[in-house]
């Protein structure tokens, strides 16, 4: 430690760490990693442990980034600086085959620990300089190679003992962190155990005490790996305890349960419907019913491919609220989806359900007279079925009934977002929430565990399917062209076409491009579309940009015309991603394809092949081959599954923020569990915990279990579960 810590108090692990460490060690821990208390500090797991005799494999270390290594003094020389006073100490280190350099400047005092052949823990950002890879002014820790004899037993134990490497920072090394994390694990009272007595010896796990010595001072492999499985089911269990937990007392709320009445709104809406309901449209459709009928409110996520129908059995639900005397509110993310939103359900009403429901659109672009009226039809009660954006969020907007609050694309809002709109109930209103992003079943279980899941996915019939292809201009250039004669194939056909560029203008990026994506410049809509209006292919079509920065007439305009098929070739950003229904579009050409998401590729595609035509997406990339941005566009390309595309854009994110900030508002990741690989522990210790919450929903008989609940959810986490 660097700092003289002070400790005079029994440590627990809500202990302030600010009185039992030195000042600096402090501050540290809090600005660098977000640690402030005893709990925060233990719960900082090794990130992996390397042992004294394990060198690492200098070849594979990232450019610009800040490592941790294990590697040997080869030699340590100094040096005069001839531009100007002083001098430069550089330590060539090695893990045998590669070499790199450490520099420091006027410290000759370190060749009192730099010494050759001793070996040591190495940490700084590699740098290229001159062709060589170097650490400027890096921390260390070297090793005591006078620790044993050489070749006694003791050296070999020494030699094989793990060292456990953390997640550190710049200002912060791997061996400061570990120290702290020593220092209090000496002063540390007895640690309490979540984890029921039964519970452990069935799984046969390590008691909480030992299982987090086991895993900061490990004598063995096989220490940090038993400490790993116990810690790893406690945080899922704890986890979902805290899920179980928010479900029950959702379930003590009151609602007013929603009834559809014989002859009314939705069963007339059903028998003047002109197709047959899917399988699984119908079998959702039943458990919304039988929720909205209840007196306790209902929490239920709908997740279905694109396409499949979800607005549908959400509509049916309005029908059956509005049958009850109330209102339902469909929030939208963005303009143009909600005006298409209030087009189509005006058209699957007809003309006399759409008279008697006056379904009203409220967006923040409304001029002031047409605001003053949405909003009188709304507080009266006149309109049954409102639809906007965040303008429905706003303090001067009452319901008169409000029973049903329909959250589409619930990704695209905050959670404060969709409390705002929950809160406008007389009584807590139901509340549907509809994704088109399919989520896989470990992360459904982990962020919306205290959620009803239902899905759909079986699509209409009379679609015409998609064939999905990967342009691979790194090593195909020449195939630009033709992707701009398959527009034009399309075009004649009288077919339409999107195109989607991930900026609106050169040099600006739209928000969600992925961290991955290529370093050239991306394509923008204005440039594109000027390039394809020039183009002598093109000369006959009838080509318009769309992007989020259009005013919103011009946004909802410019939309109409291409549904009325008065737009041949749409150039626009992702703005066109969730809800664009326009049967007519058969192609959709993605500029760019490796600076988007899995996810967002899939929701982009599924605009297209939505009449009887068959679809086409050309997926445009300069990644390279083996590169991770490459690999998400190939596997977009090589399945329609959204379900399955969801489980391998896990994998290839490693997902291990589940409750963070783009879900909670707050920081929060998880430690040890991950999502793509612990499945099967997740469901375990989800089943285990309804158990004992099913008996025990205030977890009385498990004190220890309720504080680690409480200590695991920061305040912006435990509003979050509260108010999903």
């Amino acid at each position: 430690m660097t700092d003289s810590p002070a400790a005079d108090a029994a440590v627990a692990l809500d202990s302030p760490l600010a009185g039992i460490l030195g000042a600096g060690t402090v501050k540290a821990l809090e600005k660098g990693l977000g640690v402030v208390t005893v709990g925060d500090l233990l719960s900082h797991y090794p990130r992996r442990y390397v042992r004294h005799g394990e060198l690492t494999a200098l070849s594979h270390l990232p450019r610009d980034e800040n490592v941790t290594i294990v590697a040997e003094v080869l030699e340590v020389r100094e040096r005069t600086m001839k531009s100007k006073k002083g001098s430069i100490l550089e330590a060539k280190i090695s893990d045998g085959k590669g070499i790199l350099t450490l520099t420091f400047f006027n410290q000759s005092w370190r060749t009192k620990d730099l010494k050759p052949h001793v070996r040591g823990l190495f940490a700084g950002k590699v740098t290229d300089y001159r062709g060589q890879l170097q650490l400027a002014h890096p921390d260390y820790e070297m090793f005591d190679a006078d620790a044993a004899p050489v070749g006694s037993a003791a050296a070999r134990e020494w030699a094989q003992t793990p060292i456990p490497v953390y997640p550190a920072t710049g200002s912060l090394p791997s061996w400061q962190i570990r120290k702290a994390i020593e220092f209090v694990l000496d002063e540390l009272v007895v640690l309490p155990d979540p984890l029921p007595f039964d519970l452990k010896k069935e799984r046969r796990l390590l008691d909480a005490g030992r299982a987090i010595e086991l895993v900061h001072r490990p004598k063995t492999e096989g220490d940090w790996k038993s400490a790993q499985d116990t810690l790893r089911f406690t945080e899922a269990f704890v986890l979902q305890a805290a899920l179980l937990q928010q479900r029950a007392a959702t379930k003590e709320q009151r609602a007013t349960a929603r009834v559809p009445t014989p002859g009314g709104f939705l069963e007339r809406f059903d028998a003047a419907l002109s197709f047959t309901l899917t399988g699984d449209q119908k079998a959702v459709g039943a458990e919304v019913a039988a929720d909205i009928a209840r007196s306790q409110p209902m929490n239920r996520l709908v997740q279905g491919e694109v396409g499949s129908g979800k607005t549908l059995v959400a509509l049916r639900a309005m029908l059956a609220v509005a049958d009850s005397g109330g209102q339902a509110a469909l929030l939208a993310p963005t303009e143009v989806l909600a005006a298409q939103h209030l087009r189509s359900i005006v058209k699957v009403l007809g003309p006399d359900l759409a008279a008697e429901l006056m379904p009203t659109l409220l967006t923040g672009q409304l001029p002031v007279a047409e605001r003053r009226k949405a909003m009188l039809r709304i507080v009266s009660g006149q309109s049954r079925i409102v639809i906007g954006t965040h303008a429905l969020l706003t303090a001067t907007v009452d319901f008169f009934d409000l029973g049903l609050v329909v959250v589409d694309e619930q990704h695209r809002f905050g959670v404060e977002q969709r409390e705002t709109l929950r809160l406008k109930g007389i009584v807590p209103p139901h509340v549907l929430v509809l994704t088109a992003t399919p989520i896989p079943r470990t992360v459904a279980m982990t962020v919306f565990g205290d959620l009803d899941v239902s899905t759909i996915s079986e699509l209409p019939a009379g679609r015409g399917g998609i064939e999905s292809f990967v342009v691979p201009l790194a090593e195909k250039p020449t195939w630009s062209s033709r992707v701009w004669a398959r527009v034009t194939e399309e075009l004649e056909r009288g077919h339409q076409v999107f195109v989607v560029c991930p900026a609106i203008a050169p040099k600006q990026v739209e928000e969600g491009e992925s961290l991955e994506a290529t370093t050239m410049p991306p394509v923008a809509v204005e440039t594109l579309l000027a390039e394809l209006k020039a183009a002598p292919a093109l000369s006959s079509a009838r080509i318009e940009g769309l992007h989020g920065k259009m005013p919103s007439e011009t946004k909802d305009t410019i939309m109409r015309a291409f549904a009325a098929g008065e737009i041949d070739v749409l150039v626009a950003t992702t703005v066109i991603e969730v809800g664009i229904d326009v049967p007519n579009a058969s192609a959709m050409v993605v500029m760019d394809a490796d600076r988007f998401g899995v996810s967002q590729l899939h929701q982009l595609r599924g605009r297209v092949g939505r009449g009887g035509v068959k679809g086409l997406c050309l997926l445009v990339t300069h990644a390279e081959a083996d590169s991770l941005a490459r690999q998400r566009v190939e596997a977009v390309a090589a399945t329609l599954d959204g379900f399955e595309l969801a489980e391998i854009d896990l994998t290839l994110r490693q997902e291990g923020d589940v409750l963070g900030s783009n879900q909670s508002g707050g920081r929060s990741s998880l430690r040890l569990l991950r999502v793509a690989t612990d499945g099967d522990l997740i469901a375990d210790a989800r089943d285990a915990a309804a158990k004992l919450i099913g008996g025990d929903p205030g977890l009385r008989s498990v004190p220890a279990l309720r504080e680690a609940v409480r200590r695991r959810l920061d305040e912006s986490e435990r509003t979050w579960l509260t108010k999903n």
